[in-house]
């Protein structure tokens, strides 16, 4: 599992983990039932607080990509569907989006109206 995070960005730090685990599930790099490291181990190789690891531990939990089990630590949620044609779905509209000059929030809120 590769991660990248930025300091000096706004967005905070919990956060930027939990887009970057999530979109690991979606593209299929990370599989239903594989662990994620220890959050203190995490924590180390990325330079950041265990509470920030376990945090974005938390809201993967919430969101269902992630179960979380004391003495088994956090595991890829097993999950119905196809993230992969999601993404690739995804892409199409964005593409579309961009061809029309929308803006990235015009976007987010057409996709929130959708959802409702």
């Amino acid at each position: 599992m590769y991660l990248s995070l930025d300091p000096g960005s706004t967005t905070p730090l919990f956060e930027q983990l939990v887009a970057g685990i999530r979109a690991q599930v979606i593209d299929g790099t990370l599989a239903a039932g594989e662990r994620l490291p220890a959050a203190r181990d995490l924590g180390d190789s990325l330079d950041v607080n265990v509470h920030t690891v376990l945090r974005a531990y938390q809201v993967l939990r919430d969101e269902g990509f992630v179960d979380l089990r004391r003495g088994r630590g956090a595991v890829v949620a097993a999950r119905q569907g196809d993230y992969a044609q999601l993404a690739r779905d995804i892409d199409r509209v964005v593409a579309e989006a961009k061809s029309l000059d929308l803006s990235p929030s015009a976007l987010t809120a057409l996709i929130r109206k959708a959802y409702e």
